[in-house]
């Protein structure tokens, strides 16, 4: 020890100042990595991430959606039962909210990366495993763990963009991963249609586990995110990913004067409380509109005589809203800001919601439908992908994003029953009348107490 440091160390006053210098000395460092990846320019390097979590995103989305025809397929073939096929599916959405628990843990405590090939391999492998499965019992226990790595892929693959991405075009590339993830819907049905009939439900799933193995072998060397690198003390690593990102040049050091980059702040200054809310209320209502609409369409169209051949042709068109919307999400989210992009979406889903409840024809339907189902994707691109992560600081920001997602998935997972229960007992008008209401209320809470995060870091 110096002679400085022996000084130091025997006077409290000094070592607190010592502490207090080495403090600023940090936050600065942390400020200047957080800073330099606002104004960054997109890089082969950042189009390489994007891509890999867009693909990971695919997989994700297909993967979630197979369930029900695989369900469907083993009843059929008397392979399952109704019982089984419960547990199959309730074992699928508890391994998707406890993995979106789990992942925003593992993100913020072990890094993004570790959490991001985690998953990939827990849904790609258990997934793979469930083609060989000799029975239901088995195989919902597959699904069980490729729920978690399921779960786990919708809380880091958005997070991961939102965290790489140049500040003035992050909510643009998010919406573009969203766009690409809601592309597995169509993609799950096609695949289903084809390759179930002719080779059963067992090709798919090991098309998906083999799918899932490529992207994990692919974006083995995917960077830590410079972000959570920096506010864990570890510049040096930090400083030589923000170089690589810093390839194509960086915009002017002013265009990021206006941005609060303390690691410590959530969006606005607000407190954790507040962000949390909105973050629960938007990702929650969000995801039970779309799927109380989504999943009960065809149902609440037989309820009002449209036959079930009619009432399939017509939700598949309506359904074509979501691509529509996914994309004037991604359109608008940087041009007009996420506020006055998300409360417009959220009281027009209300108010299509309401128009919805009366319609009789089927035209009339479709075209409203159509409407409801193109506000609820804007929704989807703009709250799931973009806004909910950029609302918390990096240290807690996977673990709020997680606990957002895990309660929207106890809702969906509380939904069968609840719309059930609605459609014998109160009617189908009463359905929508409820979107409208969640819709409406959620477009008063973002608005009130939501911060805006357009053109701001996320620190």
């Amino acid at each position: 020890m110096t002679a400085a440091e022996q000084q130091i160390s025997g006077n409290p006053a000094a070592m607190e100042n010592a502490q207090a210098r080495t403090t600023v000395t940090d936050q600065a460092k942390v400020q200047d990595i957080i800073s330099r990846m606002d104004r960054a320019h997109e890089t082969p390097m950042f189009h390489r991430i994007v891509t890999l979590v867009a693909a990971g995103m695919l997989m994700d989305s297909i993967d979630v959606y197979i369930g029900s025809a695989v369900a469907s397929s083993a009843l059929a073939t008397h392979w399952s039962t109704v019982a089984q096929n419960s547990t199959f599916m309730s074992a699928g959405f508890l391994g998707l909210l406890v993995g979106s628990l789990l992942a925003g843990f593992v993100g913020d405590l072990k890094g993004r990366r570790v959490a991001y090939q985690i998953n990939l391999l827990l849904f790609g492998g258990f997934t793979f495993l469930g083609a060989f499965a000799p029975n239901m019992a088995v195989l919902s226990l597959c699904r069980l763990g490729a729920g978690l790595g399921l779960g786990a892929e919708i809380v880091t693959g958005f997070a991961m963009v939102n965290e790489f991405a140049p500040m003035n075009r992050r909510g643009h590339w998010c919406a573009i991963v969203s766009l690409v993830a809601n592309c597995g819907v169509p993609i799950a049905m096609l695949l289903c249609a084809w390759i179930i009939p002719r080779w059963s439900w067992r090709p798919l799933f090991v098309a998906i586990g083999l799918g899932a193995a490529i992207i994990w072998w692919l974006r083995r060397d995917i960077p830590e995110s410079p972000r959570w690198l920096a506010v864990h003390g570890r510049y040096d690593e930090a400083d030589a990913i923000v170089k690589q990102l810093e390839a194509n040049g960086s915009e002017p050091i002013d265009a990021a004067a206006k941005a609060d980059t303390s690691d410590t702040r959530n969006a606005g200054g607000r407190s954790l409380g507040i962000c949390l809310l909105v973050a629960v209320v938007a990702v929650a209502a969000t995801n039970v509109c779309s799927y109380a609409f989504t999943s009960w369409v065809p149902t609440i169209l037989v309820k009002r005589g449209i036959n079930l051949s009619s009432s399939l042709l017509t939700s598949t068109a309506m359904m074509l809203g979501a691509p529509v919307g996914c994309l004037i999400g991604s359109l608008l989210i940087d041009r007009i800001g996420r506020k006055r992009t998300i409360v417009p979406a959220f009281l027009f889903t209300g108010v299509f919601g309401l128009m919805y409840a009366f319609q009789t024809s089927t035209v009339s339907a479709i075209i409203v439908g159509f409407l409801l189902m193109m506000c609820l994707y804007v929704l989807m691109a703009s709250v799931v992908a973009v806004y909910a992560p950029e609302l918390f600081a990096t240290k807690v920001r996977f673990r709020c994003v997680g606990f957002a997602n895990a309660v929207a998935k106890l809702l969906n997972v509380l939904m069968p029953m609840v719309v059930g229960w609605m459609l014998t007992s109160l009617g189908v008008t009463s359905i929508f009348v409820a979107i409208s209401a969640i819709a409406i209320a959620s477009m008063l809470i973002v608005g009130f107490f939501g911060a805006e995060t357009a053109q701001k870091s996320v620190g």
